[in-house]
């Protein structure tokens, strides 16, 4: 197979795009999160906490799914190159989305009062949680926004969205925090939500849509498909934040409030590297299985989209075992170091998911929402009730590892689901890589129990540079030099000497 019928370069490029702007958004919001600390303390952090659930939760109930059914719907009219489908189901998500954003935002203003009474055990904070009616709006809007521009694949403009939202809204929000501190929570959040209304709406109007005549019975019949699909990430979306809050809750009973923070920081931490590829799936992958018209064309992209995850995520997955203690220390404070086993069950359930991922993609994709719902449902019963089990004899290791335990479960049952759906096979290629993560995972650990600590992180740390420099060469063999970004074309050379020198 030539390097042009591969999707190797595609993979790079979306992951460096919409991995920088992780990257990016992430630094941005270490300042925010920082800034905000010096100037309203934990009970002004507390409350922007809570607020914030409140709008995610109101965001979940309200948005339906749309946002993520719409990226489906844009990628599958997009890839039968017809304008005007493409140009009708556009039009669709963005009175669809528009509706609801309206419809949640009312929503969440009128039950202000009883939420606050809920929340606060008081009635006032009701017109500020009323205010938040707006984020709810304005966030499900760009949502809308968002999702076609994804849909079209138009990854560059995705990450330089976030990029750019983030940028604007950081300043401005710690502004209103530094003049109206505590009282002006609401009103940051309600600043950074529109901040990235604001860049969806400018990338938006690049898109050349065709100006289709649409009336109100054609609107019905294509949202339809667009709130039936959409409903079904609603759900798995409600079951994640579900599984989340009920961990921390028996946490908190079997624990205490620091056991529930030290796993909130091993979670925390375990998640950053690899959502910067998770979120290059979500960004770009699942546009074109969208697309792929056939069995055999969507098991070659699971296949590819797998090599290069394992490739780019093992590495960081091997660094962070090995450097479990001294990251918590770094980023946190020595107080966190006991989170480190922890960590690093997590790590292991990170590996899992960066093979599982690709593959639950395929319902999705070909529109099984049934299946995928109930994917989301047999994932959380397992963690929940590994959960269950575990908390009370090993506390937060045992939430940990329970979450590792899910995603054993998961990955089989997903394989399976693939296996029927589309005869999908692990290529050798990337049972080689499964089996030398696996191989290599044990060798990390299992020198933490056979030597002394620090001979086993500088053995640690001499096995990730090996790895890191043999998934390097692996990445630059399959990817053609013509798909690199121009900054890092500089390291084929490098990676070509190596090579050399170690044959």
């Amino acid at each position: 197979m030539s390097a042009k019928d591969t999707s190797y370069g595609q993979v790079l490029r979306s992951s460096i795009l919409i991995g920088g702007s992780s990257l990016i958004n992430i630094a941005f919001g270490i300042i925010r999160s920082k800034a905000m600390a010096l100037l309203i303390g934990p009970a002004g952090i507390g409350y922007l906490g809570v607020y914030t659930l409140i709008v995610d939760l109101s965001v979940c109930l309200a948005g339906l799914g749309v946002n993520n059914s719409g990226v489906r719907q844009i990628a599958e009219a997009n890839s039968t190159h017809d304008e005007t489908q493409v140009a009708r189901t556009a039009i669709a998500l963005k009175w669809t989305t528009f509706a609801l954003g309206c419809l949640g935002g009312l929503a969440l203003a009128l039950l202000a009062l009883p939420l606050s009474h809920l929340t606060f055990s008081d009635g006032a904070f009701a017109l500020g949680i009323a205010c938040l009616g707006l984020a709810v709006f304005f966030r499900l809007t760009a949502a809308g926004q968002t999702a076609l521009i994804l849909g079209l694949r138009r990854i560059s403009d995705v990450a330089m969205l976030g990029i750019l939202g983030t940028a604007i809204g950081t300043p401005l929000t710690i502004a209103i925090i530094y003049f109206w501190r505590e009282d002006g929570i609401v009103a940051s959040i309600v600043v950074g939500t529109a901040s990235m209304l604001l860049m969806s709406w400018w990338y938006v109007r690049k898109v050349k849509i065709q100006n289709v005549p649409f009336g109100r019975g054609e609107l019905v019949a294509e949202a339809r498909p667009l709130l039936a699909l959409g409903v079904a990430f609603m759900v798995g979306e409600l079951l994640t934040m579900a599984t989340a809050f009920v961990v921390r809750l028996l946490l908190i009973q079997h624990e205490g409030i620091v056991g529930a923070g030290l796993y909130q920081a091993a979670w925390t931490l375990g998640g950053i590297y690899i959502g910067f590829i998770l979120q290059a799936m979500g960004a770009d992958f699942y546009p074109r299985l969208t697309e792929a018209r056939d069995d055999e064309r969507s098991n070659q992209l699971i296949n590819e989209q797998t090599e290069i995850g394992l490739l780019i995520g093992g590495p960081g997955l091997i660094a962070t075992l090995v450097l479990a203690p001294t990251i918590l220390t770094l980023l946190y404070s020595s107080e966190f170091s006991p989170a480190a086993s922890a960590l690093r069950w997590i790590c292991l359930g990170m590996a899992l998911r960066i093979m599982s991922w690709p593959l639950g993609f395929l319902p999705i994709a070909r529109g099984a929402r049934r299946i995928f719902v109930s994917l989301e449902i047999a994932a959380t019963v397992a963690q929940l009730g590994l959960t269950y089990f575990l908390v009370p004899r090993f506390g937060v290791d045992g939430a940990a590892s329970a979450f590792f335990g899910m995603y054993i479960w998961h990955t089989a049952i997903v394989y399976i689901v693939a296996r029927r759906m589309s005869g999908f096979r692990y290529t050798a290629v990337n049972l080689g890589l499964i089996s030398a993560l696996s191989v290599s995972v044990v060798l990390v650990l299992g020198s933490f129990y056979l030597m002394d600590f620090w001979y086993a992180t500088l053995f640690g740390v001499a096995f990730t540079c090996v790895i890191s420099v043999v998934s390097l060469i692996a990445i630059i063999q399959r990817v053609p030099t013509e798909d690199w970004p121009k900054p890092l074309r500089r390291l084929i050379p490098l990676a070509e000497r190596l090579r050399r020198v170690g044959a």
